[in-house]
C-alpha cells in the first residue's frame, strides 16, 4: 500500500492478541504501523513489534526490492514500535538511526549488546533530513505518552507521521468506526498528557497536512479537521457529550438495583443520554473512556473492609493516574452496618482538578426501600443539573 509516490506502508496486523500492554481488551487486535520512504536516499520510520517482526521484515525487504536503506527514525522507543531496532542495525551496517536525544540514551536499555556508537543522528525542534524529494523536519512531542518521542512532518507529500497521536486500538483489516476505539486509545494511552497533546496540536496546526500516519490505527487523509478537533476536545479535558456516566460495583446485587433504577430515572427525566457500567464485569478501559467523555459521574459502590469495593477503588485509581478533571461527581455508597464506600470514594475524587462533588452522598442500607427515593430522586435532578 502506498501513502504517496515516495512512501510505502509496511506495517502488520496483530490479529492474534488479546491484551495490549498486558492490560487493554482488544477485540479487533491491533496495528504495528511502519513505513519506508524511498527517495534518493531510503529511511524506514519505526519497526514493528516483536510478535510480528518476521511479517515485518518481509514486508519491508518486499517493498526495497532490493534497496539498502539509510536510515531508520525512530518516533517512538516503545518495544510495540520498535523491537527491531537491533536487528536492522545488524542487517544493514552503514544504515543511521535518526531519533530524539532522549531516544538515542534509552536504546541501550533495550538491546544491552547493539553497538550504537557512530550510528545515531540525534535531531533535535526544528531540524530537517534531506532525502531527495521527500524533506523530513522533527518536532519534539515530550510525553505523548513517553518523554522521548518525536513526530515527523514529510513537507513533499504534507504527510505527517504523529507517532502514538492520533492512533487506535484494532487492526486495520477490521473496518470499525474511528472515534470509539481511538477515544478508548487516547484516554488510557495519553489521557493524563493532555498539555503535552495540546502543545503538539498546535505545531501541526503551523503545518499543510494532507495525510497523518500514526504508528496505530489507520491513516487519515480525509476529514483531517474531524480527527484533530476531537483530540482537541479530549486534551482540553473538555465534555464530548452530555449526559451521566454510571459506574457501579456491586457485591450481591443490592448497589446494581439501585444504580438500574437511577438509570431509568434519568432517562424518565429527560437525561441527554445515560450510560451503564459494571465495574465488576465489564471493561475497565471503557470505563474510564466514558468517564471522560461525558459531562457527569454517578458513582455507587458497595462498603468493604472499612472501605469501597475493590472494583470501585481499581476504577478511581485509573482515574488518578489519567487526570480525570472538570467533572460532576454524584455518589451512592451501600452499606449493611457501617457504611464506608462514600468517604472513601470522596477521598479519591478530592485531590482531582476541578471536580465538583454533589452532596450530600446518599447512603442505602443492604438493600433500597421506598424510602429511599425521594434522596434518589434528588440526586437525579443535581445531576441533571450539570448534564
Amino acid at each position: 500500500m502506498n501513502v504517496a509516490p515516495e512512501i510505502r506502508y509496511i506495517g502488520v496486523d496483530d490479529t492474534d492478541i488479546d491484551l495490549f500492554e498486558s492490560q487493554y481488551v482488544v477485540p479487533n487486535g491491533m496495528s504495528y504501523n511502519s513505513y519506508l520512504i524511498v527517495d534518493d536516499k531510503v529511511a524506514i520510520m519505526d519497526t514493528a513489534d516483536r510478535r510480528k517482526s518476521a511479517e515485518w521484515w518481509h514486508n519491508l525487504e518486499t517493498a526495497l526490492a532490493g534497496r539498502t536503506p539509510d536510515y531508520l527514525v525512530v518516533h517512538h522507543m516503545e518495544p510495540d514500535h520498535a523491537a527491531n531496532l537491533a536487528a536492522v542495525l545488524e542487517k544493514y551496517p552503514a544504515l543511521k538511526v535518526v531519533a530524539s536525544a532522549k531516544a538515542i540514551q534509552m536504546m541501550p536499555q533495550f538491546f544491552e549488546n547493539a553497538d550504537f556508537i557512530g550510528r545515531t543522528i540525534s535531531v533535535a525542534e526544528g531540524d530537517k533530513l534531506e532525502l531527495g524529494k521527500c524533506t523530513l523536519q522533527f518536532f519534539m512531542a515530550p510525553m505523548v505518552h513517553w518523554p522521548e518521542v518525536m513526530v515527523s512532518y514529510e513537507s513533499h507529500n504534507r504527510v505527517l507521521f504523529s507517532a502514538d497521536g492520533l492512533g487506535k486500538f484494532g487492526a486495520l483489516a477490521h473496518e470499525e468506526d474511528w472515534a470509539c476505539e481511538a477515544r478508548r486509545y487516547y484516554f488510557n494511552i495519553c489521557g493524563k498528557y493532555g498539555t503535552q497533546v495540546q502543545m503538539l496540536l498546535k505545531k501541526a496546526a503551523a503545518l499543510d497536512i494532507a495525510c497523518i500516519c500514526p504508528l496505530h490505527g489507520p491513516i487519515l487523509n480525509e476529514n483531517l479537521s474531524y480527527y484533530i478537533n476531537l483530540y482537541d476536545i479530549w486534551s482540553k479535558y473538555e465534555v464530548e457529550t452530555p449526559g451521566v456516566f454510571i459506574a457501579y460495583a456491586s457485591i450481591h446485587g443490592g448497589t446494581a438495583a439501585v444504580a438500574q433504577l437511577m438509570a431509568d430515572m434519568l432517562k424518565a427525566k429527560g437525561a441527554p443520554k445515560v450510560s451503564l457500567c459494571d465495574l465488576t464485569r465489564d471493561d475497565m478501559a471503557e470505563a474510564v473512556e466514558d468517564a471522560f467523555r461525558m459531562s457527569t459521574l454517578l458513582l455507587a459502590a458497595s462498603s468493604y473492609d472499612a472501605g469501597v469495593f475493590p472494583p470501585m477503588h481499581d476504577f478511581l485509581h485509573h482515574l488518578q493516574i489519567k487526570g480525570y478533571q472538570k467533572r460532576t461527581v454524584g455518589m451512592i455508597e451501600n452499606g449493611s452496618w457501617a457504611p464506608s464506600a462514600g468517604r472513601t470514594m470522596k477521598a479519591m475524587l478530592e485531590p482531582m482538578k476541578e471536580i465538583t462533588l454533589i452532596e450530600p452522598i446518599v447512603t442505602i442500607k443492604s438493600r433500597m426501600k421506598q424510602a429511599d427515593r425521594p434522596a434518589l430522586e434528588a440526586l437525579a435532578d443535581k445531576l441533571l443539573q450539570s448534564c
